[in-house]
């Protein structure tokens, strides 16, 4: 289809790595790099969350696998059993998938399943910032992010998806309401203005 799919996994107990100079430095840094001819490795110290990980992803398409209470975006409930719905289903779920026939809405080993669900998965997926700031209405994202399955809202009603200005301070986000927001924008529009060689486009200001 043309897109460009990135994967973030979630891994149960420690992140093994070989026996390398690399795998040696992790004792004792919280960030180290490995850069080659083709490729760059990163590996952070600590738990992060899929928002962290997103400052460094480039693509169409995140799969996100495992995080299973995440809430903020639509999911691909993958079964073993019938009897598993009802334990994962949380009003997310687009679809079941298995690789055993019968038992859910489709067949992972059946191509033709596979592109009715890349074709679902490209026209319904969205991801919430996980901010909770309720100014969509909600009392959280879980809670409009349902309304999205359900709907009865877009993806649009999240105020803080497309803001007329965004602030992040050391990296997370700083939720604004439509009023500040404007106020913000209309504010820092006016000065940039009147200085020399001022122009239309995209603003970005950094405040060490």
């Amino acid at each position: 289809m043309g897109c460009r799919v990135a994967v973030v996994k979630h891994v149960s107990g420690d992140i093994d790595f070989p026996d390398t100079d690399t795998s040696r430095y992790r004792p004792h840094v919280p960030f180290i790099s490995a850069i080659s001819s083709t490729e760059t490795e990163i590996i952070l110290e600590g738990k992060k969350s899929v928002e962290d990980i997103l400052a460094y992803v480039d693509c169409d398409i995140l799969l996100v696998e495992g995080f299973k209470k995440e809430q903020t975006f639509p999911k691909i409930v993958c079964i073993r059993k019938e009897g598993e719905k009802k334990k994962l289903f949380d009003g997310l779920q687009l679809f079941t998938a298995s690789f055993h026939e019968n038992i859910s809405d489709f067949t992972i080993e059946n191509d033709d399943h596979i592109k009715k669900m890349a074709s679902i998965v490209t026209k319904r997926s969205f991801k919430l910032p996980n901010l909770n700031c309720g100014h969509c209405g909600y009392e959280n994202c879980f809670d409009l992010s349902r309304e999205i399955m359900d709907g009865r809202e877009t993806v649009d009603t999240c105020v803080s998806s497309n803001p007329p200005i965004s602030i992040n301070i050391d990296g997370t986000m700083l939720p604004l309401n439509p009023f500040t927001s404007n106020l913000f924008k209309s504010t820092i529009l006016a000065m940039l203005s009147s200085l020399k060689g001022f122009k239309k486009g995209t603003i970005e200001i950094e405040i060490p």
